[in-house]
């Protein structure tokens, strides 16, 4: 790569790296049960500071996503991808969800059938609802991405608004709840973002070229969900009213959430990052995805938590100390495992390229690459 290129890289997979930690936050508050009830009476200065984290972390999904979408709506469709991705996601799945439940480790999940086809198709059972909306994703590359790259300005800036009408604005100004909404969960959400990074990426983003104004949406906005979430509140105590929509605006398609997003990737994308800092980035961001894979396994989901001690917070300033210091271990702890995992498995790849058959299943899946990499050039 150029050095431009590299370094616009290194600002992307730090946020990359940042939104993997902020993933890590918002489940050791909420599977911690560190976020008191909004609809209790008593919430103080510690229930204040839990939702402000929580506010402040809730962009972390659709800051993944829009990375994913920008960089996804530029390259090719590659099946060695989707197959490497796919194993990934299968060794962790059935590893330490196996793992979990043989050492008693495994909490509030029955370990039935339904648990261990969960573990063996771990995409098609949702085990990780993100990489379920992923792979769904990457499987829709060949259609969606030619055709951003395809489309005129005016083409794909009509085509984002629609979406963003229909999956995100309708939902964020209804008081009401929709039977289709799916809060962000699905794939329909993650294909909205992916529409909205490739335009980025494209045509850029006017007001978010600015790292000022971005910041300043990122706050800006994050101070409105928290806001909102509050009000909401203050109103359910008085009148009973809006109980299904006490956390309205820390879904992830709220418009709120997603602005709040796109400023905080506005933020890193005018980052300059050079020299060693750079190198060390580049080098662990691309094993982010292993720390969710591992931190948020079935076998392990409700119970790394207690073990970081989130049971004996009390206090404002056990949450901030407590919530830094999980998220430095689970961090940590989650990038050493995929090392370990990616020395492992390419090891096996080398081992069993000497035989014939898998030798002929590579060279097939090369092949196919070449397929799509030549329309993308098209």
């Amino acid at each position: 790569m150029r050095e431009g290129q590299n370094k616009r890289m290194a600002n992307l997979e730090l946020l990359r790296c940042v939104a993997m930690m902020m993933v890590v936050v918002l489940h050791y508050l909420g599977k911690g049960g560190l976020l008191p009830d909004l609809a209790g009476e008593d919430m103080g200065a510690y229930g204040a500071a839990a939702w402000t984290l929580e506010t402040l972390c809730i962009v972390a999904v659709n800051v993944y996503m829009f990375i994913s979408g920008y960089f996804l709506s530029g390259s090719a469709f590659r099946l060695s991808r989707l197959v490497r991705l796919y194993l990934q996601v299968w060794v962790y799945s059935a590893f330490f969800g196996l793992l979990g439940a043989l050492t008693g480790v495994l909490a509030e999940t029955a370990f039935d059938t339904h648990y261990i086809l969960t573990l063996i198709f771990p995409v098609t059972m949702g085990h990780y609802w993100f990489m379920t909306a992923y792979v769904f994703l990457y499987l829709l590359l060949p259609f969606v991405g030619m055709a951003v790259r395809q489309m005129s300005k005016i083409q794909l800036k009509t085509a984002v608004v629609l979406l963003f009408l229909v999956f995100c604005i309708a939902k964020s100004v209804l008081p009401v709840r929709l039977e289709m909404d799916g809060q962000g969960y699905d794939c329909l959400w993650y294909l909205c973002v992916f529409a909205a990074a490739a335009y980025v990426r494209r045509f850029g983003a006017g007001f978010l070229e600015g790292k000022g104004r971005s910041l300043l949406l990122y706050i800006g906005c994050c101070g409105l969900i928290l806001a909102g979430t509050f009000g909401l509140r203050a109103v359910y105590l008085r009148t009973g009213s809006f109980g299904r929509m006490l956390q309205m605006f820390l879904e992830y398609n709220h418009i709120l959430p997603f602005l709040a997003a796109a400023g905080l990737f506005g933020v890193f994308r005018g980052m300059q990052v050079k020299g060693r800092i750079a190198d060390v980035i580049n080098r662990v961001a691309p094993y982010t995805l292993g720390v969710y894979l591992l931190h948020e396994n079935l076998g392990l989901r409700y119970s790394w938590q207690s073990w970081l001690g989130a049971e004996r917070i009390s206090t404002v300033w056990g949450l901030l100390l407590g919530t830094l210091a999980a998220v430095a271990v689970v961090f940590v702890c989650g990038i050493a495992v995929d090392m370990v995992r990616k020395s492992v498995m390419d090891l096996f790849n080398r081992i069993l390229l000497k035989l014939g058959f898998y030798r002929r299943i590579a060279e097939g899946i090369e092949r196919i690459d070449g397929y799509f990499a030549v329309k993308a050039q098209d």
